[in-house]
């Protein structure tokens, strides 16, 4: 398995360059199918200058779904430990869940009788909650809480990606595997824009958008 090291506000050492090799062949071990792991070490300073922090991401590509994960420390050694850890209980949690799969025969699926998803520990979203997000107004906070005196604003970090069709079962391997607690997917069996995301415990919660034409726009005649 290759692996590339690229070192932002950072010079790479060989003693890390040297380390990298040897947590790389443990996750050779576990990934046999990876092709390339991506090593990205980032270092950030505080105002004054000073160092602060140091972010090592890994991303493991190979013949399958993309696996990422990341750790932020003072020292990159122990950031890389961190990241390594992580990103092998997600190998191994998606070893397992094939190998449960593979036990249980035939696995998540579309019921078009009901319109439920079996086989997943899925749960839809209440009636309330998709027309919030219809609507826009759904929010973390509750109102009163919020003091606009000590708003800060936020970047909002941007990003875009090829739609992709599969399964709920699938589009919650792939969260699990990214580390992320939501992931957008369009649902194989309805064709609707939807999301997996993380619930309390290891429950699911998924969300599917029905797409409506907007209603046309009426002419003003004088």
């Amino acid at each position: 398995m290759e692996t590339n090291i690229i070192g932002i506000g950072i010079t790479v050492s060989d003693r890390f360059r040297d380390v990298v090799d040897e947590k790389a062949e443990r996750i050779a071990h576990l990934a046999p199918r990876a092709q390339r792991l991506d090593i990205k070490v980032t270092r950030r300073l505080d105002r004054q200058g000073r160092k602060s922090d140091e972010t090592v991401e890994l991303t493991l590509v190979g013949k399958g779904p993309v696996v990422r994960a990341e750790a932020v420390e003072i020292d990159k050694f122990t950031a890389l430990d961190i990241a390594i850890d992580k990103l092998s209980e997600r190998l191994r949690r998606a070893k397992g869940k094939r190998e449960d799969a593979r036990d249980r025969g035939k696995g998540a699926h579309y019921e078009k009788g009901s319109g439920a998803i079996a086989g997943i520990d899925v749960e839809p979203a209440s009636v309330e909650v998709l027309r919030q997000v219809a609507t826009g107004t759904i929010s973390t906070v509750a109102a009163g809480e919020a003091d606009e005196a000590d708003y800060t604003p936020v970047v909002i970090r941007q990003k875009e990606f090829a739609a992709e069709w599969m399964t709920a079962d699938e589009a919650v391997d792939r969260m699990e595997l990214v580390g992320h607690d939501f992931f957008l997917f369009i649902d194989a069996a309805s064709d609707k824009p939807s999301v997996v995301y993380r619930r309390k415990g290891w429950d699911y919660g998924a969300i599917a958008l029905a797409v409506v034409a907007p209603p046309a726009a009426t002419e003003l005649v004088s």
